[in-house]
């Protein structure tokens, strides 16, 4: 049996094949471009996108699905912008009873189907980008142009690389197989098997505040894709962009004659816990989380009924040990730090450098002129707020604000947080990061997370010292992203070495225009899964197989 192409397979055959060749080659490509520029999306695409936004704000979200009728609003924007969006509300059993009646048909309509209406819906996201990127930005704290790439474009692209990933495995093995076994002198024994793609169940999408759809996107679409109906439950700070992403979705799936309950908005009511109770509900197979390691690791205990995919936090660390381009380097780690004011979870907070200093082009220097280089980088670009902001965005949430009065109270300043004034929008809440200077003894505070635009420059014995901090921090508390400096092959080797026994991913003698706390889908994995920072990896074929079974029928010929 060979399956039926669906129409929107055949209308994006082109770009699924181009990116299954993408993550297979693992080279540079994007599907959607990341410039806003008016040459790349129209004269008019901005301001539709913009005004599209502003028509939700203070109103009921256009979203019909199962729900009690009444309505939440949660939302508090870090500009200062009146949002007062209002969702509809569900429990738990409606939404879950609602997915499950839907699961058949979709399941029914094999992986080409499924495939085809999936990429007609990241279309479909991506017409609306200048939409979803300004809901990014106000629910966020991102600057546009970050929240254009990264909760727009790049967000795309992981939704994308899901999709292939997950096609390639659904596509694995054939529909049917003839099977034929010689049985003597009689006639040889014939069967046909069919190998029905079978997904988990009902999938649960539980999002973050800091990057709700790049975050969000790669598990939504990766369970989807392999049969499953997705609950998405934002982050009561940032429901915006997934309300968006869920309204266009639930409108291509009915257009493709699906029942738009294969996704479904679960926005929460204050105090409501409803992420835990669906996330325990016997019906939920899925779970992906983004957030912190004390929800992810309860999730991972917890919810036993289901494949729990975590990202959670990690001390996201730097080894400088010498340089060819001092200059270069301090551009790259101030540039690091205040992006998103560090609120990413890819940012590096420990920059371990010898106390007796380290080689450069530029001679020797010192610990002190180390660390004051890179913080006269960081002071560079955000001296002046009209230029700053567009690289800091805003303080996402409360609890960024007591990490750095709790900061001031540690170590010694080598550059002091400020607060800025924001051009344009009078109420944001904006912080410069600060850089505290530790000794290696100071374990108890370099050891832990602090999620926001904090970093230490650590003193050590020598970059061998360094080197086993990296091991034993990382080791026990895990990092999404580790870094090095060095001029000498042995010690960027010697630091490999111990990025590979600790699962984090490195990047080596990073002067230009990549930073180690971005990554390019399709190319770099974000995530290893291979330590405490993260059970999984987006993306890659562990991400997806989970979230289907092949289920074989067999019959005599």
């Amino acid at each position: 049996m060979t399956e039926t192409p669906h129409p929107l397979y055949d209308r994006h055959a082109d770009t699924l094949n181009r990116a299954l060749t993408a993550i297979t080659e693992r080279g540079y490509w994007s599907a959607y471009p990341e410039s806003p520029s008016p040459r790349v999306y129209g004269e008019t695409a901005a301001a539709d996108g913009k005004s599209a936004f502003e028509a939700y704000l203070g109103g009921d979200f256009p979203l019909d699905q199962p729900g009690s009728g009444d309505r939440v609003a949660t939302e508090t924007s870090p500009f200062g912008v009146e949002l007062a969006v209002r969702y509809p509300h569900a429990g738990p059993g409606e939404l879950i009873s609602a997915a499950s009646a839907a699961l058949p048909a979709w399941r029914d309509a094999g992986p080409q189907a499924r495939v085809g209406v999936c990429l007609e819906i990241l279309d479909r996201l991506h017409k609306h980008i200048f939409e979803l990127a300004n809901a990014v930005q106000f629910t966020s704290g991102q600057a546009f142009v970050m929240a254009f790439q990264a909760g727009g474009a790049h967000a795309l692209d992981r939704a994308l690389e899901a999709l292939a990933y997950a096609y390639a495995e659904m596509t694995r093995h054939p529909g049917t197989a003839g099977w034929e076994k010689a049985a003597g002198k009689g006639d040889p024994l014939r069967m046909t098997k069919t190998f029905h793609v079978v997904p988990r169940g009902v999938a649960l999408v539980i999002g973050c505040n800091t990057f709700p759809t790049w975050n969000s996107y790669p598990g939504l679409f990766a369970s989807l894709v392999t049969g499953n109906p997705v609950i998405v439950k934002p982050h009561p700070r940032a429901v915006l962009p997934l309300a968006i992403t869920v309204k266009y979705a639930r409108e291509v799936l009915a257009e493709a004659g699906f029942d738009p309950n294969l996704i479904m908005l679960a926005a929460e009511a204050p105090g409501e816990k409803l992420a835990s109770d669906l996330a325990l509900h016997r019906s939920v197979k899925i779970v992906d989380f983004t957030g912190s390691t004390e929800y992810g690791d309860w999730l991972e205990t917890h919810a036993r009924q289901a494949s729990v995919y975590t990202e959670k936090a990690g001390l996201n660390t730097v080894v400088i040990d010498s340089t060819d381009d001092f200059a270069g380097m301090c551009r790259n780690l101030g540039f690091t730090l205040t992006l998103y004011s560090g609120q990413m979870c890819t940012t590096s907070q420990n920059i371990l450098i010898p106390a007796g200093g380290i080689e450069t082009d530029q001679g020797h220097k010192s610990f002190d002129e180390v660390a004051g280089g890179i913080a006269a980088a960081v002071g560079k670009l955000t001296a002046d707020p009209a230029r700053g902001v567009e690289l800091t965005g805003a303080i996402v949430n409360d609890g960024v604000l007591e990490r750095l009065a709790e900061v001031t109270k540690v170590g010694e300043p080598v550059l002091e947080s400020r607060n800025v004034a924001h051009p344009s929008y009078a109420d944001a809440v904006v912080r410069t990061p600060t850089i505290v200077k530790l000794t290696a003894d100071d374990t108890e505070t370099y050891g832990r997370e602090w999620f926001g635009p904090i970093s230490f420059a650590i003193a050590t014995d020598s970059t061998a010292h360094s080197l086993e901090l990296l091991r034993r921090t990382v080791g026990e508390k895990g990092a999404l992203t580790a870094g090095v400096y060095s001029t000498d092959e042995a010690v960027l080797d010697a630091t490999e070495a111990v990025a590979v026994e600790v699962g984090v991913h490195l990047s080596c003698n990073l002067t230009g225009g990549v930073f180690v706390n971005q990554s390019a889908a399709f190319s770099d994995f974000h995530g290893s899964g291979a330590n405490a920072a993260a059970n999984s990896a987006l993306t890659d074929g562990a991400y997806v197989a989970n979230r289907f079974r092949i289920v074989q029928s067999r019959r005599h010929v």
